[in-house]
């Protein structure tokens, strides 16, 4: 099925037309089409070229509405106040693309007419250390951007840059040697229910849900061996020594040393595909590919950096400088590729993978979904990167920052002992207000407790990520629950209600089958919907051109709104409605469900047909 083009961009590409026969002395100009409030669309773009032409922009607009020819598509063309014009379009035009719309899989929606290769870096949980509130934005946001670009036909690479390199190591790794059987599963389950370090003792998931046992039992153990060998390293000397030597060992690539370090990533991964699987995302292996996979790559980052003059020595480290990168004291700050020791710093790390995804991956954009707060150490390494000729033109790096999760307070995140949330007690307590939520509404359509316990885990996690993602991402956000799984206002579950609440009206209608009626008139609400729904591609397009997911959740909350009033106003199955409308509406219905399931699909969120 070909592509459709929307409603908006065909009246665009004929008033455009228009304006070139009507005005061919300006050339090749810009409609400026917008939705308006006071037709289906108003057209501004008669004024600034009124400006250039040194003419009235009214006579103007009239020269143009004589030259415009769209039979069966323009219902009406006003000039207005100074040379606006306001445009309604014929139902019979709505409904055929609407019907042109649902005859495709993919609701028309066009690919990218010439898309690259992104490489995403998203989801980068640190290895040894339990995932916590911080880590959600990152997972959710590159997850959606993931399905969004594939959606619209560009190649994607996932990234996983886990933390899985540094000194910590060298303390992990030698109290696991002095204590062999620290991370064994069946050597732990005893004492992780009753350790005050264990992942379960402070109201985490049960052994039959949440992050799921393995997972819950994987980062109980490294909870604890971490918080031992931690006090042993800060009250025994010779253990310090002990694991300074060891992260030596580690470096130098010793077998037994490097088989240990590789116990604690498998562990950790144990733990973190738990805790993605709880959110619905699928992490594949071969897509983690961490900061010491990057190791024998260092070396020959900083020597061609220094021999070609991008990085000079400075106080014996391998620095990169910037006019516009000053401290406090005017000096200017320096990226460190290669510290004085000469240790490798996080620069090192993060242009070696700039060489590894540009050299081997042939990407066209590096996007990488990461914290606000890191904005200067991406912005300094990209520009090293293009000084070292490894950023051009044809290769992009774009940061998706993004701000901090706040509590109900606006303050950073926090248990009420002052702790950073868990990841895993978030989402169980998002799931548990879901399923109350689920609960409650479940006696008047009878679903059984299977479907009440799915639902309340599409539910709770859809909201969590929903309130991510509805807000743009480089602003902070406040963590309500309660507001989260609300039924009404700008929520997920408010849009999910909607695609359920199409799907019994559908089923309802028994044998009577949705079938578009372009002969049959429109009602003001039929006509808003329709024209909303006929935006998807357009803003999908958008979405993906400047990564700002908030935009879709924008727009299906409109959408869910829009057939509310459609609802309200037009009754579906009303028996005193003829034939065709009932067909018509039912429809209506039918594409605006597959549009919402689809929009959350993209997202990452569930659309449960009962709810």
């Amino acid at each position: 099925m070909a592509p459709v083009t929307s409603l908006a961009s065909t009246v665009d590409q004929r008033l455009a037309d228009a304006l070139s026969a009507a005005l061919p002395e300006a050339g090749s100009a810009d409609p400026l089409l917008r939705r308006s409030d006071r037709a289906d669309y108003q057209a501004n773009g008669i004024l600034a070229l009124a400006k250039k032409l040194k003419g009235n922009p009214r006579e103007l607009a009239t020269q143009v509405v004589s030259a415009l020819t769209a039979p069966g598509l323009i219902e009406e063309i006003e000039v207005s106040g100074p040379g606006f014009l306001n445009i309604t379009v014929t139902d019979r035009a709505i409904t055929e693309t609407l019907a042109a719309r649902a005859a495709d899989a993919r609701l028309g929606v066009a690919p990218a007419a010439a898309p690259g290769t992104t490489v995403i870096d998203y989801a980068q949980p640190n290895v040894a250390k339990e995932m916590h509130v911080g880590h959600l934005r990152s997972a959710v946001i590159g997850a959606a951007m993931v399905e969004i670009l594939e959606f619209t036909g560009e190649k994607v690479v996932r990234r996983h840059h886990i933390g899985d390199w540094g000194t910590q190591f060298g303390m992990l790794i030698q109290y696991l040697i002095e204590h062999p059987h620290e991370l064994d599963h069946e050597a732990a389950a005893s004492t992780a229910a009753g350790s005050d370090g264990g992942a379960g003792s402070d109201g985490g998931a049960d052994s039959d849900g949440g992050a799921g046992s393995d997972g819950e039992t994987a980062m109980s153990n490294l909870n604890r061996l971490y918080k031992a060998a931690r006090a042993l390293f800060d009250s025994d000397e010779e253990f310090k020594a002990r694991s300074r030597d060891r992260v030596v060992d580690l470096q130098a690539g010793d077998e037994e040393t490097l088989a240990l370090w590789q116990r604690f990533v498998d562990e950790s991964k144990i733990y973190f595909y738990s805790v993605f699987d709880q959110l619905g995302m699928e992490i594949r292996d071969a897509d983690i590919v961490g900061e010491s996979g990057y190791n024998d790559m260092l070396e020959e980052t900083c020597r061609i950096l220094e021999e070609s003059g991008v990085a000079v020595r400075s106080e014996g480290a391998l620095c990169v400088f910037f006019e516009d990168v000053k401290g406090p004291d005017g000096n200017q700050v320096p990226l460190i590729v290669k510290k004085t020791n000469g240790g490798y710093g996080y620069a090192a790390t993060d242009l070696s993978a700039i060489r590894d995804r540009v050299g081997n991956l042939d990407a066209t954009t590096l996007l990488y979904v990461v914290d606000a707060r890191q904005s200067l150490h991406f912005k300094m390494v990209f520009e090293t990167a293009r000084r070292a000729g490894w950023l051009n033109d044809e290769v992009t790096a774009v940061q998706l920052a993004f701000g901090t999760v706040l509590g109900k307070d606006g303050k950073p995140f926090k248990t009420r002992e002052g702790e950073t949330v868990r990841l895993v007690d978030l989402l169980d307590e998002a799931v548990e207000r879901a399923t109350a939520v689920v609960r409650e509404k479940s006696e008047k359509i009878g679903l059984s407790e299977d479907e009440i316990v799915t639902n309340g885990e599409q539910v709770g996690i859809g909201a969590v990520k929903y309130a991510d993602l509805s807000t743009s991402a480089a602003r902070d956000y406040k963590f309500d629950l309660d507001q989260m799984v609300s039924l009404n206002g700008d929520t997920s579950v408010y849009i999910q209600y909607a695609h359920a609440r199409i799907r019994s009206i559908l089923r309802k209608a028994g044998t009577v089958a949705p079938v578009p009626h372009p002969e049959l008139a429109l009602a003001p609400a039929e006509r808003a919907l329709g024209l909303h729904v006929d935006q998807f591609g357009e803003v999908l397009a958008e979405v993906a051109a400047s990564y700002e997911p908030h935009k879709l959740a924008a727009y299906l909350y409109q959408l869910a709104s829009l057939f509310t009033t459609f609802y309200d106003q037009c009754h579906v199955l009303s028996e005193e409605n003829p034939a065709k409308v009932v067909e018509n509406r039912l429809f209506l219905c039918d594409i605006t469900a597959r549009t919402l399931k689809q929009g959350l699909a993209l997202l990452g969120i569930e659309a449960p047909e009962r709810l």
